[in-house]
């Protein structure tokens, strides 16, 4: 299935949470003078228009980025609100920019930017967003691309895990997934984001990869209302791996700002 398109929850609570961390890790990893790879696994489009009509018929970026930015949930200088400062200043005060375009905003010139996403129009939007990036676009299967281009080069870098889960197999594969590009790539750090259910469809996928031992790993949830009512995500997820030191205060710190239970 190809039917999920990111345009209608562009901005939300979920995206915060995630896109928050990510820049902050970014932010962090770039601090040293050694170069970086990013690789993304489901990159969307890249670009989101918090006016465009998907966009307005949910609403979700008004309980996300809108009170975001209305609360002060990221403080000055925050690389989050850094690099959406520059693409709003680049696209239009309503732009939102999707994890591809905030890890272009922060990294540096020397660093290398692996994106992968299967959906044809995504796709298309996705190489159109990037452009003059230097970003390596593709089409195809974002997991196996992990798996088969994992070491990068250079070695030390990022890779984000963010499907949409709309195949419900992807509870069962990434665990496995995980712990096999990790053994390949021992210094990479590995971020995994995941929706909280009301199902609890998510639980026997974390007990997993907890009995991995992963080094370092990091579990970070924050809880917030339904989108809508009968909505059955109530609450963003971060795993990570080799986690950058600081991450866990910062993770704490933004579930504080955002009102929800952490765990």
């Amino acid at each position: 299935m190809l039917s999920y398109q990111h345009a209608y929850h562009a901005g939300n609570a979920a995206d915060v949470h995630k896109h928050g961390l990510l820049a902050w890790a970014l932010g962090y990893m770039t601090a040293k003078d050694k170069p970086l790879s990013y690789i993304e696994t489901h990159a969307g489009r890249g670009l989101y228009d918090l006016d465009a009509p998907e966009a307005r018929k949910t609403g979700e970026a008004a309980a996300g980025i809108d009170r975001a930015l209305e609360d002060g949930w990221f403080p000055a200088g925050h690389p989050y609100l850094a690099a959406l400062d520059r693409v709003r200043a680049a696209e239009g005060a309503r732009a939102y920019p999707g994890s591809p375009r905030i890890a272009a905003e922060i990294l540096r010139p020397g660093d290398r930017i692996v994106l992968a996403e299967l959906h044809p129009g995504e796709h298309a939007s996705l190489t159109a967003a990037m452009r003059g990036t230097g970003a390596q676009v593709s089409h195809e299967d974002g997991l196996a691309m992990l798996r088969a281009r994992t070491p990068p080069d250079p070695r030390r870098g990022l890779a984000l895990i963010d499907p949409s889960f709309e195949v419900k197999t992807d509870y069962d594969r990434l665990p496995a997934l995980i712990a096999a590009v990790h053994r390949k790539w021992a210094v990479g750090v590995i971020l995994l984001w995941y929706p909280v259910l009301t199902s609890g469809l998510h639980g026997p996928m974390l007990a997993a990869l907890e009995a991995l031992d992963l080094p370092g790993a990091l579990r970070h949830e924050v809880r917030f209302p339904p989108a809508r009512p009968g909505h059955g995500m109530i609450g963003s997820g971060l795993f990570a791996v080799n986690p950058p030191w600081g991450l866990a205060d910062e993770a704490a710190r933004l579930a504080r700002a955002m009102g929800g239970a952490a765990g």
